[in-house]
């Protein structure tokens, strides 16, 4: 356990905020009822879906597939959820065995209401051809790959009581792997491994967040004292008395938010991870959404042809493809575009749209056509994006818009996540936020600035937050809670001239420099080694 005491005497007397309140008789009972009536239904659902499958389901694999990815997510609650607490503990708003179950509640909710976008965002890093072919050694190399290196890298920082992002360290497992996918392919393959535009942008999303969460949170406390003139919001708790019931309010509902918006956003990391473990697996019961919208197959026939009618236009005369799904999967892993790869595209488009609509509904395709329905549709669908998101066939307008109805007919079918799914992930997250969140939370409420932490540094700190990660989900990119809290707790120190504890703020920085490499690196070496195994 880590060792409570701050590194500069606490201002104000009365117990530590840490200390066991009359709320800690129900953190075990609570605990345990949870973790018992997850486990219930996620066995039940797990169960129900795998019942057609069963017979061919390996189960000793999955288990343990299972077990790391939404290990993932509990060392994930380590992290991140601890640092939607800490504010509300140190201002004495909440005892901090209720604020931990209370967080966990809201990041639970969080998790059920999410949209997806940032799960399948994360997984459009990985390699086109490891994603295909999931189920295969090298696809499972990258799972186990990419989710060990992600929680050996997490723990560490953990013990060390280090805010490190969870986000940063599972984008570099992904590109380690990607790394690895290249350099294990054999000399002139057509072998693809980062996404680099895909990576960019989720990267500029984790190095701006952790600025924005200083920059506004220093802002927005300086805004606060000009227009909110109350002495008491932007002063330290007296003893162990809780804060005016008005600050407190604030308090606890920016921690609401983050908590919420916290389980919305990295909580779909997990479940990303689950559905391509599953679909790999089990692709006979995940491959394909078998529940989809009664009239889904009609708007996808409509959305196949216009997109077909549309790459017509762009063949050029005299053209002719006789291997078409060799040309479009070529064109994907290079991130080219050629003469024969638009007539092969169509062609493509229109063999698929042909095999799904001889049958009447998703959940009547065969088993044994399933996986293959599903690589047809995410390949096409990987092919698409070269023309609307890198632009390499110029079209018009009118075209384009073809093509993004076609995108959300594939991600009607292939992007989807059930509700089990999303109920383990919360769980995972939850609890590992009740196991181990005093480390993170001593880190950010006593070591990085050398004065108590006021009322009015709280809200500022959650507020922003609060938004920066609820936006982030809207977009559908990956932010750290971690760096954007504690960024914004330090800029509030900085605003209010209150001083920083530059020790604490360097191995912060440290870590957050390190976090890319240290995890492309044991990615890497896990990849190549794994491999060997499978």
């Amino acid at each position: 356990m880590a060792d409570i005491a701050p590194d500069h005497p606490m201002p104000q007397s009365g117990s530590h905020p840490l200390h066991s309140s009359s709320a800690g008789k129900w953190f075990i009972p609570v605990f345990l009822l949870i973790l018992l009536v997850g486990l219930g239904y996620v066995a039940y659902a797990l169960g129900r879906d795998l019942t057609e499958a069963a017979a061919a389901v390996p189960w000793i694999l999955l288990g343990l597939a299972l077990l790391i990815a939404l290990g993932f997510e509990f060392v994930n609650g380590f992290h991140d959820t601890a640092n939607a607490v800490a504010t509300v503990i140190y201002t004495r708003s909440m005892p901090a065995e209720l604020a931990v179950i209370w967080s966990g509640f809201f990041n639970f909710l969080g998790v059920l209401t999410s949209s997806g976008a940032v799960a399948f965002g994360i997984l459009a890093l990985l390699p086109v051809e490891l994603i295909l072919q999931v189920g295969s050694g090298s696809g499972l190399a990258m799972v186990f790959a990419l989710l060990i290196a992600a929680i050996v890298w997490n723990l560490g920082t953990w013990y060390l009581g280090l805010p490190s992002s969870s986000s940063h360290t599972l984008v570099g497992s992904i590109i380690g792997v990607g790394l690895a996918n290249q350099f294990l392919a054999p000399a002139g393959s057509a072998t693809s491994g980062v996404d680099w535009s895909q990576a960019t942008n989720i990267g500029l999303s984790l190095l701006i967040s952790p600025l924005i969460g200083f920059g506004l949170s220093a802002i927005l406390l300086v805004v606060m004292k000009f227009l909110v003139r109350k002495k008491e919001l932007y002063a330290e708790p007296k003893g162990n008395q809780p804060p005016p019931l008005w600050i407190r309010a604030i308090l606890i509902f920016t921690c609401t938010g983050v908590s919420f918006a916290h389980g919305s956003n990295d909580g779909q990391k997990g479940m990303g991870l689950i559905m391509l473990i599953l679909i790999g697996l089990v692709p006979t019961a995940f491959a394909l959404n078998r529940t989809p919208d009664v009239n889904y197959l009609e708007a996808y026939k409509q959305a196949s042809a216009q997109v077909e009618t549309a790459l017509g236009k762009y063949v050029k005369p005299g053209v002719t493809v006789t291997e078409y799904k060799a040309e479009v999967s070529n064109a994907v892993k290079t991130k080219t575009w050629t003469d024969a790869t638009t007539p092969a595209l169509q062609q493509y488009i229109h063999q698929t749209s042909a095999e799904v609509a001889a049958f009447p509904t998703l959940e009547a395709v065969p088993t044994n056509l399933v996986g293959n329905v599903r690589n047809d549709i995410y390949l096409i669908g990987e092919a698409l994006k070269l023309i609307d998101k890198q632009k390499l066939l110029p079209m018009d307008d009118a075209d384009l818009q073809a093509v993004t109805g076609y995108h959300k007919a594939v991600d009607n079918a292939t992007k989807f996540i059930p509700l089990w799914v999303k109920i383990a992930v919360a769980i995972a997250l939850g609890l590992g936020t009740m196991v181990g969140w005093k480390r993170i939370v001593v880190t950010v409420g006593e070591k990085i600035g050398k004065t108590h932490l006021t009322y009015g540094q709280g809200a500022a700190a959650e507020v922003v937050a609060m938004v920066t990660i609820g936006a982030a989900d809207h977009f559908g990119l990956p932010v750290s809670t971690t760096h954007v809290l504690s960024s914004g707790v330090a800029g509030t120190m900085a605003a209010n001239g209150s001083g920083l504890q530059w020790s604490t703020v360097r191995n912060m920085l440290m870590a957050w420099v390190l976090t890319l490499p240290a995890s492309i690196a044991i990615a890497f070496v896990l990849f190549v080694i794994l491999r060997q195994v499978f």
